[in-house]
């Protein structure tokens, strides 16, 4: 489990935004032989064989095609995205002839405090302008990954706000700009860009950057039981979900025997990868959980299929999804703030989370299907409820049902401090939802609820 864990650290290392996400979950995907589609390309798909599409370069939806007829869809879904602040258009601030800060804005809902004092660094893509063999002009994105300590939030002396610590309203516009140099000429900033994607700087046309915290991903604890990280909202489920379903491919159960493997065989099920973008702003984009990007891509599998409407339609009547997002753990300094009878601990298992008010989608139906499938798996379950007078906030689930209704169950891993820059999972947890997931790609939910 320890070498689980960093694993996933190393995956996250590798993913400071969305895009970079996506790249290495595609990059992972490939090592297993995947085969990359284009949604503007005709798709012509062979049985038994994997692909895998991407949508903005931020989402990714991977597949594999049954050797059997289609009965339905099985689906975990997760997201690339986390709450970050974002770097605008000419950013550079001069302030007295002498510091040089960025122009930053908030994207997603997070903690700001913990992003003071701690080394900073920029990531993203840039649009590129390229000049073709034959003279042509085309736009080509790029990766770009500032790979050095670059930026800092200075907090203010406590001499010049002594009464900081009875609380204080942070200002996104005057109290979190980083600050990048002292001193230097204007413009650098675009220069270490340029430099970082390896164009000219006039060649950039467009670009899209976020800060990142250069904290590095830790295992520690009297036992090592503890992971913190950046980025584990989402990218814990996404790595758990990407492993489960690779290593499904593979016909690999770890610590399974063959029985267990002989009662769940998949027959006609397609087992399907999700990780979209865009969550911690409501989902609503071309790449987001309210997109259709999930239901188009399983209409073309259907159609490349043979498939009719109405087969989609049935096939989709025998889907299920899990919706993967993390849960929150109980906190052993605001043990007030959780429910009293459903509350999570770290390390103790998958969380399947409910919600009177639908804001989770799991209802006593996918509840059921997920609990036989960690039974099976030998993996420990806990139930998360908000307390009754605290409202919570809503995931993937709810909103892809929208475009592709199916029984669905919201579930995620355990954590503390959920959207600050360095979050806080447990060890253990990590592996517990690889083997869940390998056993659910390995399933056929159909036949549990007939």
């Amino acid at each position: 489990m320890k070498k689980t864990a960093e694993k996933l650290i190393a995956f996250i290392k590798e993913s400071p935004d969305a895009f970079h996400a996506a790249a290495a979950v595609s990059e992972r995907l490939e090592e297993k032989g995947y085969q990359k589609l284009a949604e503007k390309d005709h798709w012509s798909l062979e049985a038994g064989k994997g692909y895998y599409v991407t949508r903005n370069e931020s989402a990714v939806i991977a597949f594999r095609m049954p050797e059997k007829e289609i009965t339905g869809y099985q689906i975990m879904a997760s997201h690339s995205d986390s709450p970050a602040f974002k770097i605008k258009e000419r950013p550079e601030m001069v302030i007295d002839g002498h510091y040089v800060k960025l122009n930053v804005e908030k994207y997603g809902g997070m903690l700001m405090a913990p992003w003071f004092d701690r080394p900073l660094s920029v990531s993203g893509r840039v649009m590129v302008k390229e000049t073709t063999p034959d003279g042509r002009k085309k736009m080509v994105s790029k990766l770009v990954n500032i790979d050095r300590d670059l930026l800092l939030i200075p907090s203010l002396a406590i001499h010049m706000n002594r009464e900081v610590n009875g609380g204080y309203n942070y200002n996104a516009q005057k109290d979190m700009l980083p600050l990048m140099s002292c001193g230097c000429e204007p413009g650098q900033f675009q220069k270490l860009v340029a430099e970082a994607a390896g164009v000219k700087e006039g060649d950039i046309c467009a670009q899209e950057l976020f800060l990142y915290s250069r904290s590095q991903g830790s295992i520690w604890g009297a036992e090592e039981e503890f992971i913190s990280s950046g980025r584990l909202d989402d990218l814990q489920c996404a790595y758990a979900g990407l492993m489960g379903f690779l290593e499904s491919g593979d016909h690999r159960l770890k610590e399974m025997d063959g029985s267990v493997y002989d009662t769940w065989q998949a027959g006609g099920v397609v087992p399907v990868y999700c990780m979209l973008d865009n969550e911690e702003v409501g989902s609503g984009t071309k790449q987001g959980a309210a997109s259709t990007f999930l239901k188009d891509v399983l209409t073309r599998i259907n159609l490349a299929a043979g498939g009719s409407e109405e087969e989609y339609l049935r096939a989709l009547a025998g889907s299920f999804m899990v919706s993967a997002d993390n849960a929150h753990a109980l906190h052993p300094n605001y043990a007030d703030k959780t429910d009293p009878t459903n509350h999570p601990f770290m390390n103790q298992g998958i969380v399947i989370k409910h919600s009177a008010n639908q804001k989770y989608t799991t209802d006593a139906v996918s509840a059921a299907v997920y609990r036989s499938i960690c039974e099976a798996a030998e993996v420990p379950v806990q139930d998360f409820f908000n307390r009754s007078d605290m409202p919570g906030g809503s995931t993937l689930g709810n909103i892809a049902n929208t475009q592709t209704p199916m029984n669905t169950v919201d579930i995620g891993l355990p954590q503390l401090a959920m959207h600050s820059v360095y979050e806080t999972a447990g060890v253990k947890d990590t592996e517990y939802l690889i083997r869940a997931t390998t056993l659910f790609y390995l399933s056929n939910v159909a036949e549990l609820l007939q």
